[in-house]
């Protein structure tokens, strides 16, 4: 059992800029270009992410550094 396994499934579009730690605009942009994981849509105008796929994301841009 990890950390995250207490933390909700999915999370906001803020959640994962602050865990990013990148803007509103640029993790739109990432998203844009298939940078990023995927969303889910919640409803018109509402989207979360998996929480694992975003934590893996973060994962492997830190093992990717020189």
């Amino acid at each position: 059992m990890t950390i995250y396994s207490e933390m909700p499934r999915l999370i906001s579009l803020n959640d994962a800029c602050r865990a990013t730690s990148m803007s509103r605009s640029m993790l739109n942009r990432y998203r844009s270009e298939g940078r990023f994981p995927e969303a889910v849509e919640l409803g018109d105008r509402r989207v979360a992410f998996v929480r694992e796929e975003v934590y893996a994301w973060i994962d492997e841009k830190i093992a990717a550094r020189g």
